[in-house]
């Protein structure tokens, strides 16, 4: 990138670690945190869809473009192969690209706080910390009540996250420009509940209980334990994450590539 005039600065972690297999150019800049990205045009994520959602964590509300170059296996939002990395960058240069917001859940607890960034570009999951019993969860929306859950416990997705957890316990898929979030059981005990939608800008409320005192609540991919009966709030985070999409890239491209639609074994 640098023969391309492109002015680069990498994560601290990553490049400490690359410090100490390879000689890195002087020109290379540094940054720490979000704090360190003003003026920066974009951020590009290497790795699989687990380091996007870590990514988000590191930007917050800085609003820098992410694009996603994948090294993993199936990825959903790291869309860009290694191979086609180079022609990805020289697109940004030309603008040859587009934006895609994906909004955020928002979680806050009067009981408890869950750190410096508590939102989730996936899914917020509530489940009992030990997996052979089961949980009850009682959900409010907008302060009146709509059900109880006895399951091994409960995913609140966004559109993004419906690709992912959600979608393996039998939830829909939907288009990630959905207003909606999506409430997935995981293997429920009264066997007439299904998944639900509703709109994101509803505020969920969800309360566990069961003979365990504690429950682990999954915010993407960091996990706390609350107690039992604890008052968990989800609601649309006041600000987008921006994914940068390419020319000929499209959420219905990705998910038959990635899951195989269309595709009519008998011709292969």
């Amino acid at each position: 990138m640098l023969e391309m005039g492109i002015e680069v600065a990498i994560y601290e972690s990553f490049l400490s670690f690359l410090e100490q297999h390879f000689t890195v150019p002087p020109q290379i800049g540094i940054w720490k945190g979000y704090h360190d990205l003003s003026g920066v045009d974009f951020l590009i994520s290497i790795g699989g869809d687990g380091t996007l959602l870590d990514t988000a964590s590191k930007i917050r509300n800085s609003n820098v473009p992410v694009l996603g170059i994948n090294t993993g296996r199936l990825g959903f939002l790291s869309l860009v192969s290694m191979e086609m990395a180079q022609d990805a960058i020289g697109m940004l240069k030309m603008g040859k690209f587009g934006l895609d917001k994906r909004n955020l859940i928002h979680v806050g607890s009067g009981d408890m706080a869950f750190g410096d960034f508590p939102y989730a570009l996936n899914e917020v999951t509530l489940i009992n910390r030990e997996r052979s019993k089961m949980i009850t969860v009682h959900v409010y929306i907008n302060d009146l009540y709509m059900s109880t859950y006895w399951a091994d416990g409960l995913i609140i997705a966004t559109p993004t996250g419906s690709t992912a957890y959600s979608l393996s316990c039998g939830g829909p898929i939907v288009t990630p420009e959905s207003d909606n979030l999506l409430l997935t059981p995981i293997a429920p005990h009264n066997l007439n509940v299904r998944p639900m939608v509703i709109s994101n800008k509803s505020k969920i409320t969800l309360r566990a209980e069961g003979r365990e005192p504690e429950f682990m609540l999954n915010i993407d991919s960091h996990s706390w334990i609350i107690g039992n009966e604890t008052m968990i709030e989800l609601t649309r985070s006041e600000f987008q994450l921006s994914l940068v999409t390419l020319e000929g890239q499209n959420f219905f491209n990705t998910i038959r590539n990635k899951l195989s639609w269309g595709m009519d074994k008998r011709n292969w």
